[in-house]
């Protein structure tokens, strides 16, 4: 998970980078709203802690140019906790508010809440992300950290399958007879071979369909 950190003051966004990337996660850095646009131009991140207060370019500002662009869950930071603030931001898209001084252990937590809550928003509209992968089946799209891919008609059908089966040990002869048909005239060795190329297009996210041995495949994350 990728998690922006934008707060002037340099001893908070460290605090809160130490916290995430304990987690395992992936910490980024801007010290003001100019910046923090910036950087959402060139990388989708998963969350944003975004503090309110800032030189250049304030928060609620911020917040609202990347939100022309991206749909990204955002967490706002400040030391004012007005009833004003809260609603102001949630108006322009905040997900949730957390008020200075704060628990880095809370802010994870929220962390943890509105990204599950914005998968969850994301699956019921038929789009689906795992970690960079993004996948939108109602529109046949893909997209490897944030760029899109193509695929070849049958790809996009075995990667849909696998997602909508997700978890579950699927044999060759059972990806065969769902996704090319029970009249297909051919053996396993196709479903090999669509598989290959299919990883190789989804790059470093080919790990999440896992091959097992003497079965078949599974879409796992």
């Amino acid at each position: 998970m990728k998690v922006l950190i934008v707060d002037d003051e340099e001893m908070i966004r460290g605090v809160l980078k130490e916290y995430v990337e304990f987690e395992g996660n992936e910490a980024y850095e801007a010290a003001d709203g100019m910046e923090a646009v910036k950087m959402c131009r060139d990388t989708d991140f998963d969350v944003i802690l975004m503090d309110v207060m800032m030189p250049r370019l304030d928060g609620f500002s911020a917040v609202k140019e990347i939100k022309k662009s991206k749909d990204v869950p955002v967490i706002m930071l400040s030391a004012r906790g007005e009833e004003y603030d809260k609603l102001f931001g949630f108006e322009i898209g905040v997900d949730d508010y957390v008020t200075k001084p704060f628990s880095p252990k809370e802010v994870m937590a929220r962390i943890n809440v509105v990204t599950k809550r914005k998968q969850q928003k994301d699956e019921t509209g038929d789009k689906v992300t795992f970690e960079g992968l993004t996948v939108d089946m109602a529109g046949r799209n893909v997209f490897v950290d944030g760029e899109k891919i193509d695929l070849t008609p049958k790809e996009y059908d075995i990667l849909f399958y696998f997602i909508k089966n997700k978890g579950i040990a699927l044999t060759r002869e059972k990806l065969l007879y769902d996704v090319w048909g029970f009249d297909f005239y051919g053996d396993d060795r196709t479903v090999d071979t669509h598989i290959k190329m299919l990883r190789a297009n989804l790059k470093q996210y080919r790990k999440f369909i896992v091959t097992l041995r003497g079965v078949g495949y599974k879409f796992e994350v």
